[in-house]
């Protein structure tokens, strides 16, 4: 009799695994499918110092027609007029050049140690072992700053990511985008890593795959001049919307947009690891913002939904963005 038992049971029992499997492949798959996110992404930037920025010496020529070239003369072309004030040869005419000289050489000294006293070094000073801070900010806002969204488009559209200037622009217009609306703050998370300039590469980019990682599609991509990706009206809404169109007109509880920004700066740069009100993340946005360009190695702006009727509920915020603190 149990053995019969036994026999019976045992087929019902691999039917319900089975069945079980099949439920949990299913459910999973429209869990991802309902959890699909646009993303948009603005970046570019080299860990390689620019030529630029070498350090070369500066001759100076005294202002006006005529002046003082090395090796070619003053004025008409004479090749030995240096020699003039100090023999006394010329008269007046040579005290008045050894008194250009003199405020030539005074001005040199004054603006070398402006620019030493003002902590701008030669880029020779930098090695592999020179110090970057790599910096990232959060911040989430409630959904109803949908303008916010198109401010980013904008900047994503016209953005020049290829030069450093530019750079700057896409960093300190982002801050500033974030800073008009104050009134949608609700979470807020960021810290400063330090590491050597041969490192820093590798730890900006971990931070920006892990934050792209969350994206099921980048829609809109501005990466050192190269835009790639659909623009907000073109992108489709995501899995469920298609099918209650009312949806794409109302806006649930709990929905939110999430705005990333990194930036790998030469030399000491930080932000406070711990920000607790809307005031410690004006402070923070308003630090990152003012970054000057010839201290940014390399920018990025991330952020989700990018799509304009795409949604972030609660639930993926507390799954994708645990480090997040309520402001």
């Amino acid at each position: 009799m149990r053995k019969k038992l036994q026999q019976t049971i045992k087929p019902l029992l691999k039917s319900l695994l089975a069945l079980g499997l099949v439920l949990t492949l299913a459910l999973s798959h429209a869990d991802g499918a309902l959890a699909a996110r646009s993303g948009g992404r603005i970046g570019g930037g080299s860990f390689r110092v620019p030529s630029s920025r070498t350090y070369t010496p500066r001759t100076y020529s005294p202002p006006g027609g005529g002046g003082y070239y090395p090796g070619g003369g003053f004025g008409g072309g004479f090749g030995f007029p240096f020699l003039l004030p100090f023999w006394g040869i010329g008269g007046g005419f040579g005290g008045l050049f050894s008194i250009l000289i003199f405020f030539a050489i005074a001005n040199f000294l004054l603006q070398t140690f402006r620019r030493v006293s003002g902590g701008e070094t030669p880029e020779a000073d930098y090695t592999s072992n020179s110090p970057v801070s790599v910096t990232r900010l959060q911040v989430g806002l409630l959904a109803q700053a949908r303008e916010l969204q198109n401010e980013l488009n904008h900047i994503a559209e016209t953005a020049d990511t290829n030069t450093p200037e530019g750079r700057a622009e896409v960093l300190q217009e982002a801050s500033l985008a974030l800073l008009r609306h104050p009134e949608y703050f609700v979470y807020a998370g960021g810290g400063t890593q330090q590491a050597s300039l041969n490192s820093a590469e590798s730890q900006f980019n971990r931070l920006s795959l892990a934050e792209r990682s969350k994206f099921s599609e980048e829609t809109i991509s501005n990466v050192n001049n190269q835009l790639r990706g659909a623009l907000a009206k073109d992108a489709l809404p995501p899995a469920g919307e298609l099918d209650n169109p009312t949806r794409l007109f109302t806006e649930g509880p709990g929905e939110y947009i999430i705005v990333t920004l990194l930036a790998a700066t030469l030399g000491k740069f930080e932000i406070p690891t711990a920000i607790n009100s809307a005031d410690d993340l004006r402070q923070a946005l308003r630090q990152i913002g003012s970054i000057p360009s010839e201290k940014l190695l390399a920018i990025e702006v991330l952020w989700t939904p990018q799509a304009e009727n795409d949604t972030l509920t609660s639930d993926d915020v507390l799954a994708n963005y645990p480090d997040l603190r309520l402001v």
